[in-house]
């Protein structure tokens, strides 16, 4: 029989000739998600006996992966904000740099709000996480999550269950504003937050192929130069927003400049671009005035 070590000296080798970014780590993660233990067990265990059906799916496991799928898709997990979130073909990948969103409102709330009860609107809220991820800082939020994706609602809806916030986070299924309008629910919000679709059409053919094979083009592409979602949250935003509620995005690395003066066309203050730890645009905020 085949052990722990063994199997990922073969695996790792494999990864390595497809040009794989991380061998040794996707190998790891895809046996112990099979073996249903950390990862430190396999290091402090290497000559643990893997049995036969694990090698077999795992196997068909590492096939995936020399197929450019993101390991994500393969072990139908993503860690987001210390939360463990299912993930699948179909939903986009929640990324570290979306928890730079999450904090930020964090950061706004407790500042403007601190201890009341809030609602947040999440436009486009695919697997969930930035809802959660709110939710689960924020015990006196109500967030209405709208996507136009069926499959982004039924995995979010498995990850409000699995986190028991469905008390908490409730799933709109319509198109930007419009499940927020049925609901007659203008002027609701203290936060509207959004991590839309923002890479310019041309670019997408360039990504890799993780991404272009894998995940969803409907969460990727926004129209010729990346900004069209953007342009129609601003519009329509401050219609839901209370007076002096925020707007957050999440944006693309060179979109701070040309969003910050959409969002000032439309009147809003107090706008901002918070960068990343790579010193790169990825956030912009902004509050509507009294008078908007």
């Amino acid at each position: 029989m085949i052990t722990a070590v063994e199997i990922l000296r073969e695996a790792v080798e494999k990864l390595k000739a497809a040009d794989i970014d991380t061998p040794q780590l996707d190998a790891e993660v895809i046996l112990c998600n099979l073996l249903e233990v950390d990862r430190i067990k396999i290091h402090i265990y290497p000559e643990m006996e893997i049995s036969q059906e694990i090698c077999r799916r795992f196997w068909i496991d590492v096939e995936k992966r020399l197929n450019y799928m993101p390991v994500q898709y393969i072990v139908h997990r993503q860690e987001f904000m210390g939360l463990d979130l299912w993930v699948e073909e179909g939903v986009l990948i929640p990324r570290g740099d979306t928890e730079i969103l999450v904090e930020k409102v964090l950061e706004l709330y407790q500042k403007h709000f601190s201890l009341q009860t809030i609602k947040v609107a999440d436009i486009g809220v695919g697997s969930g996480a930035i809802s959660l991820g709110i939710g689960s800082y924020i015990e006196n939020a109500k967030i209405y999550a709208v996507d136009v994706s069926t499959k982004a609602l039924e995995v979010a809806r498995k990850n409000i269950l699995r986190h028991a916030m469905q008390k908490k986070v409730f799933l709109l299924e319509g198109s930007l504003f419009e499940p927020l309008r049925e609901k007659k629910l203008e002027g609701s919000f203290e936060f509207i937050v959004s991590n839309p679709p923002y890479i310019p059409k041309d670019i997408i053919a360039t990504l890799s192929k993780e991404v272009k094979d894998y995940e969803p083009t409907l969460a990727l592409a926004g129209g010729e130069d990346g900004l069209d979602f953007y342009r129609k949250i601003v519009e329509e935003a401050p219609d839901f927003l209370k007076e002096e509620g925020w707007l957050v995005f999440e944006i693309g690395y060179d979109q701070g400049g040309d969003l910050k003066k959409i969002m000032a066309k439309r009147g809003f203050v107090a706008i901002e671009v918070i960068k990343d730890l790579a010193g790169l645009d990825r956030v912009v905020i902004g509050r509507k005035p009294k008078n908007i």
